[in-house]
């Protein structure tokens, strides 16, 4: 079983730049693919961004692409998402995900472990 937890979630001005961390509890965390989901409200829930166990390899939707960066740290069992030039439409609760097959994944059903959330807001 493992538990995350995520933290940095905020207010910030369109055009402003946040960091997102998760920590996961768990001695497999280095084998596990990562990644990071948001919900707004009324909407599905929609890929962000994932990367895999080494950190090597990563992938993006094209809504953040250039924006957002995925990074983890293996040694600390967190796993971090800088994001900048953010956008209005960037609000929503961001969840952190693990996926025990170590496969990068951009549906949300392959993602066995979620945390509880964290709330980021974007005004204009």
């Amino acid at each position: 079983q493992v538990q995350l937890v995520e933290s940095g979630g905020g207010l910030v001005q369109a055009g402003g730049s946040l960091r997102l961390s998760c920590t996961a509890s768990g001695r497999t965390f280095s084998t596990y693919t990562m990644g990071w989901f948001r919900q707004a409200p009324g909407k599905e829930r929609e890929f962000v961004a994932t990367i895999n166990w080494s950190g090597g390899h990563t992938d993006y939707p094209d809504s953040v692409k250039g924006r957002f960066t995925i990074s983890r740290d293996n040694a600390k069992n967190t796993v971090a998402l800088q994001m900048s030039s953010l956008k209005p439409e960037d609000t929503a609760v961001y969840y952190c995900a693990a996926d025990r097959t170590g496969v990068l994944h951009t549906t949300a059903r392959n993602y066995d472990y979620w945390g509880q959330g964290t709330q980021v807001t974007v005004s204009s």
